[in-house]
């Protein structure tokens, strides 16, 4: 099976599910990720804006600030395919892009290297218990990752847990997946 047919799959699951089961593992996954010893101890969180079927990521947004954290959200690079992470203190500086996406507005942000985000939260779609991941198909979490040596995560139902990812040369696992019944532990 090639990876649209996963990501077809599951993305029809994550479409059904109602909104209030959504809510609730969101949130539940949130908290397990805010206790976590990852999240803890970085000073900066590399983090997407989720929209729905995803996970719900502002609650892990807020609880950063309201712990002193940074929070990074990538602005993406279309012509590369790379991503500038970018440092957000209010949603206000962000805006609504294509499809839907908000992204930082680079005249209101600052930039920030990655040597200098200490967690990243990987998104994705679907995920193998070793931690490969088929996201979006932009390809951009695999290019930035490439040289990246801080933490990494991501967060899924349980649903998107499970599965045998095609794995092509260039993907990187995530170290942990933090679902609404468990945190899976990918690279030892």
């Amino acid at each position: 099976m090639d990876k649209d047919f996963f990501r077809n799959q599951v993305l029809d699951t994550l479409n059904s599910m109602e909104r209030a089961q959504h809510e609730k593992w969101s949130t539940c996954i949130a908290e397990r990720v805010v206790a976590s010893e990852e999240f803890r101890s970085a000073e900066t969180i590399g983090i997407t804006l989720s929209r729905f079927p995803e996970i719900e990521t502002r609650n892990i947004i807020e609880s950063a600030w309201q712990a002193g954290k940074r929070v990074a959200v990538p602005k993406c690079i279309h012509s590369t395919r790379e991503m500038d992470f970018r440092l957000i203190q209010t949603y206000e500086q962000l805006e609504t892009v294509y499809l839907d996406l908000l992204e930082p507005i680079v005249g209101e942000t600052a930039a920030i290297k990655k040597e200098s985000i200490d967690l990243q939260i990987v998104p994705g779609v679907v995920f193998s218990n070793e931690g490969y991941r088929i996201g979006f198909g932009g390809g951009y979490y695999d290019r930035y990752l490439r040289d990246y040596k801080g933490d990494t995560l991501s967060l899924a139902f349980e649903c998107q847990t499970g599965y045998e990812v095609p794995i092509e040369i260039h993907d990187i696992p995530v170290r942990k997946i933090y679902t609404e019944q468990r945190e899976i532990l990918c690279v030892k």
